[in-house]
């Protein structure tokens, strides 16, 4: 009598945005070419917008940490890192990378008022279920003078069709991260950071054509070898799809 073929467990489906993803892409985080290859492009822009710090261990506070992309782009800038996310196998990572992680939600961060001379939330408000909240508690750490640093997705047709039906079919994103009910208004945006005394000023950004083409091609004919050149983002007329947003605390 033979014996039984073994059963393979199929991966699990969830739905959209669930952040358990986060725990099955664990792998993913620092590989280059992998998953999140996109967002190792888009933490170098964001860093891109942070100066050096003015003071000895000014605190940097990275909403949405994840596995702490942010981290290298910050080398030499003079900040204390504190990372904030919720998914436990990210922050590991994280913490690996140099940076003091907290664990806890972006919408009741538990951190002082006015503790962060810099508050990064890059990738992270299209995730959350009421960005509004979100967006006070990053107001909320920052002190007078302060800067906010974001990108997010735009709450349009455009973005929807760009970054869900055509990105997620592509090797830079995950099928089913994103849920596009949860993108963000650019203009109500800027008036709810307004609400909360941070001027914010917006740019839409997106991969440059030549070096993402390049890489695309690098990364489906590599056979698993590295791909060497990383796509920038750079700035484009349009906040339709994706976009950065830069702005100070007032008082």
């Amino acid at each position: 009598m033979r014996d039984a073929a073994p059963v393979s467990t199929p991966p699990r489906v969830l739905p959209p945005n669930d952040p358990r993803q986060y725990d099955d892409l664990a792998g993913e985080w620092w590989r280059p070419d992998g998953a999140f290859a996109m967002l190792h492009w888009l933490a170098r822009a964001r860093a891109a917008l942070v100066p050096p710090a003015s003071e000895p261990d000014a605190l940097l506070v990275d909403l949405g940490c994840g596995a702490g992309l942010l981290a290298p782009h910050l080398a030499g800038k003079g900040y204390r890192h504190v990372g904030v996310d919720l998914t436990r196998s990210a922050l590991d990572q994280a913490a690996a990378h140099g940076v003091t992680v907290v664990h806890g939600d972006a919408t009741t961060v538990p951190l002082a008022d006015g503790c962060a001379a810099v508050v990064s939330a890059g990738e992270l408000l299209e995730h959350v279920p009421d960005w509004r909240r979100a967006v006070a508690e990053a107001c909320r750490l920052l002190r007078p003078g302060g800067l906010l640093v974001l990108d997010t997705l735009n709450d349009t047709l455009l973005a929807r069709l760009v970054a869900v039906e055509i990105g997620e079919r592509l090797p830079t994103v995950p099928r089913g991260i994103h849920d596009p009910r949860l993108f963000v208004d650019a203009r109500a945006l800027v008036a709810e950071c307004a609400r909360h005394g941070v001027a914010l000023r917006l740019r839409g950004v997106r991969p440059e054509l030549g070096g993402t083409l390049t890489w695309l091609l690098r990364r489906l004919r590599g056979g698993g070898r590295p791909v060497r050149t990383e796509p920038r983002i750079v700035p484009t007329w349009s906040t339709a799809v994706l976009y950065q947003g830069r702005g100070h605390r007032s008082g």
